[in-house]
């Protein structure tokens, strides 16, 4: 049995609820899949999100974020690695070049890619130890890790799709090939900015 009490779970969806539904790598993402490819097609990618961030809150809970504690290269390895991949992601999305199609062959990410992101994604690692260390008291540990991760993917599903909601709504207004590839552009250079507050860490560690 869990020994959260309801005002710390009042102030864990709060956490949970901000740090989702503000910017972020995965948002900016869910948001240029949405204008790109539509709704549908993007919650493969959406239910990815959720469910790895779900993953990635057990194994920090149970252990995962000792090991950084312990050898903080790691973490600077994972950063770098989770920052070139941002830049990959980010120059595709900027030579999108039509809805629905982007590149000869693109598609929106499947559910194990972008699972698989959230273990490289800083925000979501900051996310995911926030979450741990504030809100999961040590009585009955390892049942308030499994309530945390559950609340947070329960909550983040609802402000990640708002993000993919939005990017549809622009679909009208996307239609000319300069004005979808301008919003292409700016997404990618958003996720590229995304990434300064991690390179700043970097070159200040």
């Amino acid at each position: 049995m869990t020994s959260l009490t309801p005002e710390l779970l009042a102030a864990l969806a709060l956490f949970a609820f901000v740090s989702s539904i503000t910017p972020g790598p995965n948002n900016t993402m869910l948001m240029a899949s949405g204008a790109n490819f539509g709704f549908r097609a993007t919650i493969p990618h959406q239910l990815g999100v959720s469910g790895g961030f779900f993953l990635l809150v057990v194994a920090v809970g149970l252990g995962l974020g000792g090991l950084f504690a312990a050898y903080p290269g790691l973490h600077d390895v994972l950063a770098v690695i989770g920052g070139l991949y941002l830049l990959w992601l980010a120059w595709k999305i900027a030579t999108s070049t039509g809805l629905g199609m982007g590149e000869a062959g693109a598609h929106p990410q499947t559910f194990l890619q972008a699972a698989a992101f959230q273990w490289v994604n800083p925000k979501a690692w900051a996310m995911a130890l926030g979450a741990v260390t504030a809100y999961a008291p040590r009585d009955n540990y390892v049942a308030n890790i499994l309530v945390v991760s559950l609340i947070f993917a329960v909550i983040n599903l609802p402000c990640i799709a708002s993000w993919t909601g939005f990017g549809v709504g622009l679909r009208r207004f996307l239609d000319k090939p300069a004005v979808l590839r301008a919003f292409n552009i700016g997404m990618a250079l958003l996720l590229v900015i995304s990434l300064v507050p991690v390179a700043l860490e970097l070159i200040g560690g």
